[in-house]
Parts: structure tokens; C-alpha cells; sequence
């Protein structure tokens, strides 16, 4: 039997009846789907342990915050002898947990009376996002989250940490050399701040990738470089994963306090993830946390008198924070995210700060800066000779782009001397390092015409780093030039342990007419300090960044 409804508002009222019906439907649906898509949050007493709900589960010890377990697709991916923590452990902490956005997301809190550790979750998302918030520098003098992986799985590491089938320690218990005279060491290989973007360990497939995320309350500048993993370390046969947040390596800044990321450990198949997305964290109530809509930035309008070989950085910083943005072809730059507060800005030429100015950042604001010329690029100064360029590094001088990879005694380097260097031969024949205890000394022979014999000048010799309060000592046509003070640089290892970034620092003589003859002329110059050297490379010296002559 066929019913036909020819009222229209019976028509009418059927319609609204269907909808609302099938408003009720997809209602009870998504309260079905928002239940589903809760995360698996189980509270042991002893251990938290959540579940993402795709594969991802991880275990927190509730007496101390350490995590103990974590798997994927049902992989142990932890190390079997040792936990996964901030910095060496805490110890003990007060560990509680709460759960957002109707149970699809998680926070773990593990507090102590100095520094909290955040680790959060989301439904269906592999990844394990913290932030570590601190009030006082740690008695240790270092910030960082390992992540401890078990070699047997996470097999594939970065070539120029994996010590792997060492010979044996040749520098303290950190830097390993091998049979066939090549180095490796958790502090090769290791990227400057600025390049910190995500890199893992990977197994079959499966893959570990720390997001070092935001570097703001870190110390150092773009240019530092700290480890980022260690692996077969002597006690055990483990893959570690580092985000160094703050250490003494190459110390160049003071320790800023405040929350240190938000950074995350992100899981896959072996394949590179794409950066995680922080904004969700923002309703999480993290300490010291700063909302984007209460930042501000600043723009760079442009730069004048840049040289077009290298490329400049323009860097913030302040006691709290730090910041910096490549600039253009032009030196347009614009930095945001920013807390507001007065920076220091430095424009730095390659590595090296050639021009400074104080700028305030505002809360929602933009500072605008006009077009700047750059008025302390040494490079301008005029010169009878120079060896190298004045850009902050040692990167054009011989094994000067190996430092950041080997150690310095490394077969695959080339000689270091001592040396013999003619004015005007190619900058890769002059040593980019000067060690007391092994290249020394260089000697630098040129000419002078019968007017330039005649006239005073100054000599120049720029460091980028130290180590055992080296400095040059210099002798011209067999005079002694007046030993200098030592330029404070950090007082750790530097060239032996992968950086040559320090403060760089100028050291100048003024030399009178009568050191110097017409025709040749011969400095020697030699690494002075006032300590004893413990080895060959681990005694009195310094990376050049230039060396010249003016007029």
C-alpha cells in the first residue's frame, strides 16, 4: 500500500523530524568516535604507562620520571640496562598525570624542586612531546633529554659517532680511534644550533628521531654545537639519542633558566618524520610557557656593506632567551616568536659579530628596523697582506672543515707541520689549528718594499678559540713581541672535540720600522701559555680565523 502525503506542512513536519533524527545520530556517533579515539592511560601505582592507540606504548616510572619501556608495534625500542631521562636522572620525583580534550590527550608531570618534566601524548600520534622547565643551573652543569635505544635494534647510526670496533680510548673516555687510524666520538658530526631541525636512529623498520625543537632558553648562539648521539658507549651496547640543551662543552654563554622547549621523540617505520606541531600544547599549562599570540618580532629592513661571499645570521639574545634569522641577499631578515623584552642584536658575517645594536621586542608588536650599514667588518681594514678572511672561522685553512668530525690526530688528516707559509700561497696550506704540542711553529716569510720597510704597522692575528689559555707568541726577523693576555675563551676542550666556536678574539702588535727589513721578512709564531699540556693535542693552542698586516 502507497501512502501519498499531499499537505505540505505535514510535509513540513516529517522533514524536521528526519533531521533532527539524523542530528541525533551523528551526535551519538561522534560521542562513539570521541570515546574511541580516547588514549589508553593505565596508572600502576609504580608505572603510568600510555598507549597512543597506533602502536605507539611507553612506560614512566612514577618515582622518579625516567622512562623505563617503550615500544612500538610491540618492539622494545629502550635500552635493556638503563632508562631513557632528563638529564642523568632525577633521582626522585613527584610524578602525576591528567588527561585533555575529553581523553585524547595526556600530560605526565614529574617534578622536583628545581626542574619539572613534561612528556604528553595525542591519540593516534607517535610521538612523545616534552618540554623541560628549570629554575636553577644543575649541579652537573648540563640539560638534556637521552633517549637510551637498544643497539640490536636501532642498528643505524651517524657514521661519525659510532665507535663501534674501536681500539680503545685516545682521549679521555669520549674520543675512540680505530685500526686504520681514522676517530670517531659523540662529539663529531654534531650540527650548529641554527641547522637543529630532526634526526634519529633507525633499525628495521622502525626509527627514533629527535625534534630538538625550540632552542629560545638554550645557551650559545646558532653557531653551538653539542652531542646528539653516542653509541656502544664502554658499560653497555646502547643507541643514544640527545637533545643538549645546555652543557659546559665549548661554554660561551651563562645558563638561562625558564622552560627549554617545547622538543620530541618521534617514532616511525625508518622514515624521516616531518617536524611535530607544538600549537596543542599550548592548553597543557606548562611552566613558563608563552603563548605565540604574547610574542612578538622583528624585521630587518636590510644591510649595507655585506660582503656577497658569505652569509649572514642576525641574532637576539638577552639573560632569558636567544633568537636568530638568516638574512637575505639584501640582509632583510625578519625573526619572530619572540619574548618580549630588550635584545641584544648582533649581525654576524659568517660566524663573526660585525655589527651590534640594542633592540626592543613588544608583546603582539613588530620593531621595524631601517636598512644598517655594517661598521665593524675587519675585512675593510686596509693591509699589505692577509692570509685567510675575517668571517669567524677556520673553515679556509688546512683540515679547518675537518674539526667538526675527527679528531685532530686523525690519519685522513692531512699534515699539520710545522709549517712554512709563503704570502700569497693558497689559505688550505696554512694550518687552520696551532697545538704547542704538535704544529709548532708556523712561519710566515713575505716582502716589503723599501717604504713599507720603512713605517710602522700593526699585526693581527684572530682566534675563534683556546684551549689551556693559548695565544699566539710572535717573533719577527728574530725580535720578541710582547707576549699578550689570554683572551677568555671556554675553559673545556674545543678542537679535539668537534667545534672551533669560542669567543673570537683579535691580537694585535704594533711593530716598529726597525723590526723590519726591505725584501724577506720571517714571523714565527708559537702557542704561549702559562699551564702545562697534558698531550700533543691536548696542550697550549688556538684555531686562526685570520692573520694580516696593514698598512
Amino acid at each position: 500500500m502507497k501512502i501519498k502525503i499531499h499537505n505540505t506542512s505535514l510535509k513540513t513536519a516529517i522533514s524536521v523530524m528526519l533531521a533532527i533524527a539524523i542530528i541525533i545520530v551523528t551526535t551519538f556517533t561522534e560521542g562513539i568516535n570521541a570515546y574511541a579515539a580516547s588514549l589508553n592511560v593505565k596508572d600502576n601505582g609504580s608505572t603510568i604507562v600510555v598507549d597512543t592507540g597506533s602502536g605507539l606504548v611507553y612506560t614512566i616510572n612514577k618515582a622518579n620520571g625516567d622512562m623505563t619501556s617503550c615500544k612500538l608495534n610491540g618492539t622494545e625500542l629502550n635500552a635493556k640496562n638503563k632508562a631513557s631521562q632528563i638529564s642523568s636522572g632525577l633521582g626522585s620525583a613527584h610524578v602525576t598525570w591528567s588527561t585533555f580534550s575529553s581523553g585524547s590527550q595526556v600530560l605526565i608531570t614529574c617534578s622536583t624542586n628545581t626542574l619539572t618534566q613534561y612528556y604528553a601524548s595525542k591519540y593516534g600520534d607517535n610521538t612523545i612531546y616534552m618540554s623541560t622547565y628549570i629554575t636553577a643551573e644543575p649541579s652537573v652543569n648540563e640539560l638534556r633529554y637521552v633517549f637510551r635505544g637498544d643497539m640490536n635494534v636501532l642498528k643505524n647510526v651517524p657514521t661519525y659517532s659510532d665507535i663501534r670496533g674501536n681500539n680503545g680510548a685516545i682521549e679521555s673516555t669520549d674520543v675512540y680511534g680505530f685500526s686504520d687510524g681514522h676517530t670517531a666520538s659523540k662529539y663529531y658530526g654534531n650540527d650548529q644550533a641554527k641547522d637543529l631541525t630532526i634526526k634519529g636512529a633507525t633499525g628495521n623498520n622502525v626509527g627514533v628521531f629527535m625534534a630538538y625543537g625550540n632552542r629560545e632558553t638554550s645557551s650559545g648562539g646558532s653557531f653551538q654545537r653539542d652531542i646528539q648521539f653516542q653509541t656502544a658507549y664502554p658499560d653497555n651496547m646502547n643507541t643514544e639519542i640527545t637533545n643538549y640543551m645546555n652543557s659546559t662543552h665549548a661554554k660561551t654563554e651563562n645558563f638561562r633558566s625558564g622552560l627549554f622547549g617545547p622538543y620530541a621523540l618521534c617514532f616511525t617505520n625508518g622514515s624521516t618524520p616531518s617536524l611535530p606541531d607544538y600549537k596543542w600544547m599550548a592548553t597543557l599549562g606548562l611552566k613558563g610557557y608563552v603563548a605565540d599570540s604574547n610574542r612578538g618580532k622583528v624585521t630587518l629592513n636590510g644591510l649595507s656593506g655585506m660582503d656577497t661571499r658569505y652569509t649572514y645570521t642576525i641574532g637576539f639574545a638577552n639573560s632569558t632567551a636567544q633568537y636568530w634569522a638568516k638574512a637575505s641577499s639584501t640582509g632583510a631578515a625578519t625573526c619572530s616568536g619572540m619574548k618580549a623584552g630588550k635584545y641584544t642584536m648582533t649581525v654576524y658575517k659568517g660566524e663573526l659579530g660585525v655589527y651590534t645594536e640594542s633592540v626592543t621586542v613588544t608583546a603582539r608588536g613588530t620593531t621595524t628596523i631601517p636598512t644598517r650599514t655594517i661598521t665593524a667588518d675587519p675585512s675593510k681594514t686596509p693591509t699589505i697582506w692577509r692570509i685567510g678572511n675575517w668571517d669567524g672561522t677556520p673553515l679556509e685553512f688546512l683540515n679547518g672543515s675537518n674539526i667538526q668530525y675527527r679528531h685532530p690526530s686523525d690519519k685522513r688528516n692531512a699534515s699539520w707541520g710545522p709549517t712554512t707559509f709563503s704570502v700569497g700561497s693558497a689559505d688550505n696550506k696554512f694550518p687552520a689549528a696551532q697545538f704547542r704540542g704538535a704544529n709548532s711553529p708556523t712561519t710566515v716569510t713575505f716582502n716589503l718594499t723599501h717604504g713599507q720597510a720603512a713605517a710602522g704597522h700593526t699585526l693581527k692575528i684572530g682566534i675563534t678559540t683556546a684551549y689551556n689559555n693559548g695565544r699566539p707568541s710572535v717573533t719577527i726577523n728574530g725580535h720578541a713581541l710582547p707576549n699578550l693576555s689570554a683572551p677568555i675563551e671556554p675553559g673545556q676542550r674545543t678542537l679535539t672535540v668537534g667545534t672551533y666556536r669560542g669567543n673570537n678574539a683579535t691580537l694585535a702588535w704594533n711593530i716598529p720600522s726597525s723590526y723590519f727589513v726591505a725584501g724577506s721578512n720571517t714571523i714565527t709564531i708559537k702557542p704561549v701559555s702559562g699551564s702545562s699540556d697534558i698531550s700533543a693535542y691536548l696542550s697550549a693552542s688556538y684555531a686562526y680565523d685570520c692573520l694580516e698586516l696593514d698598512n
